[in-house]
């Protein structure tokens, strides 16, 4: 890690230390810097403050925001391999890609003999070995454990029926165009007016990010007994 600033390089330090010492006073989950802390607030919030200048997007980073300008405006991939032409967006694709070089497979499952290049690729496999399957094909109610192989059944099984466009934001397939397109202004746009949860205090500027925070509260026994030890749900 470089920087050309003192104030960035103390803060990428601190990422190497144990000690957490910023708590978020909503989930009280702990974070290294005040930085990280506030970024994570505003996922909780829906605050979205970092405004793309060349649309209408909002992002709760500005990483997120440099990111979506490179991907969706100015098409610059700054991070470059030095062993072949391969170039990127983001530095953690860099890294990746540099270990189909040198052949490293960091991230291996303590339970069979897997190993993957990168983290997200070992929690898919992990998923194999819960029992869970919590991809469910939206035709014929099937089950899988991976959200690939459940791709390739839709197009096996129902390849004629199967929609064309997806969602880039939660991964939901839609059949048309302009249906894509409602679903895009509904569920995902930034709103000037923030929504409440109904459950908590939490507001939100995205339709879409409220319903999944919604779903934290599903197994919550908010109603309690003011006599005894007694909580339930409804």
């Amino acid at each position: 890690f470089t920087s050309l600033k003192i104030s960035s390089l103390n803060c990428h330090v601190k990422t190497h230390s144990d000690e957490k010492c910023h708590v978020c006073h909503l989930c009280l989950k702990a974070f290294h810097t005040a930085t990280l802390l506030h970024n994570h607030v505003n996922v909780h919030t829906g605050t979205r403050p970092y405004k793309c200048s060349d649309c209408d997007m909002a992002f709760v980073t500005s990483g997120e925001l440099s990111q979506h300008r490179r991907y969706k405006h100015t098409l610059e991939k700054p991070f470059k391999c030095s062993v072949c032409k391969y170039s990127s967006v983001e530095a953690s694709k860099m890294k990746r890609h540099i270990r189909s070089h040198t052949g490293e497979h960091p991230y291996a499952c303590d339970l069979c003999s897997y190993a993957s290049k990168d983290a997200y690729k070992l929690k898919r496999h992990m998923v194999t070995h819960s029992g869970k399957k919590p991809y469910e094909c939206y035709v014929c109610q099937a089950k899988f454990t991976q959200s690939g192989t459940m791709k390739i059944h839709m197009l096996q099984k129902h390849g004629e029926n199967m929609p064309k466009y997806q969602c880039l934001h939660c991964g939901t397939f839609i059949a048309r165009k302009s249906d894509l397109g409602v679903h895009l202004r509904n569920l995902h746009s930034y709103m000037a007016v923030a929504i409440k949860c109904s459950y908590c205090a939490a507001v939100f500027h995205e339709r879409y990010a409220l319903i999944q925070h919604k779903k934290t509260h599903r197994n919550e026994k908010r109603f309690k007994c003011d006599q005894c030890s007694y909580a339930c749900k409804q």
